[in-house]
């Protein structure tokens, strides 16, 4: 049996698809019997209007292992949103799930013992759109899932590469508003 996982912590960012399909999860996994274990239980019966949890499916009726738990970053108030939500993207994030067990991320033998909490992050944009390309999204999103839990599983990035390259990186938005685009 692989070692007790408490708590790990992990995120990525893949873009560059078209309009409205960047995916940014933020995911926590962790023991059952643990911190994460509690936190999933307690998300999953405290309900907020506009930030529903959802398991991940494949499709109703079929959740994956280890259990996880999608929440929403963005208030969802929209049915297209909704529905783009918890069909494409909730599907990605199922399908990035099981790509990390497969890729050895996750042990497969602590998929029963194991839970994961999914920030999940779709832009608010797909609302206006005319239309979404749900292909993209869904190969995105799941690409994004399953970077996640391989960042989280592995400690990356690392407090060696973050102490080297701190002042190499300057974040995104701040940038923006410095160029006076914010």
């Amino acid at each position: 049996m692989s070692e007790r996982i408490i708590l790990r912590a992990g995120e990525a960012l893949v873009a560059g698809g078209p309009p409205n399909t960047a995916s940014e999860p933020e995911v926590i996994i962790g023991e059952l019997d643990g911190p994460v274990g509690t936190a999933l239980a307690t998300l999953t019966g405290d309900q907020v209007v506009g930030h529903s949890r959802v398991f991940a499916l494949l499709n109703t009726d079929i959740m994956v292992r280890p259990v996880t738990l999608c929440v929403s970053k963005v208030s969802v108030t929209e049915n297209k949103y909704t529905s783009i939500l918890m069909g494409t993207v909730q599907y990605a994030i199922a399908n990035g799930v099981l790509d990390a067990v497969r890729a050895g991320y996750i042990p497969k033998e602590k998929a029963n013992d194991l839970g994961i909490i999914c920030s999940v992050w779709l832009s608010p944009g797909v609302i206006q759109a005319e239309s979404v390309d749900h292909k993209a999204l869904f190969e995105i999103q799941r690409k994004g899932m399953t970077e996640a839990i391989r960042k989280a599983m592995t400690n990356e990035p690392s407090i060696d590469w973050l102490l080297e390259n701190q002042d190499k990186i300057v974040h995104k938005y701040y940038q923006m508003g410095l160029d006076g685009k914010i």
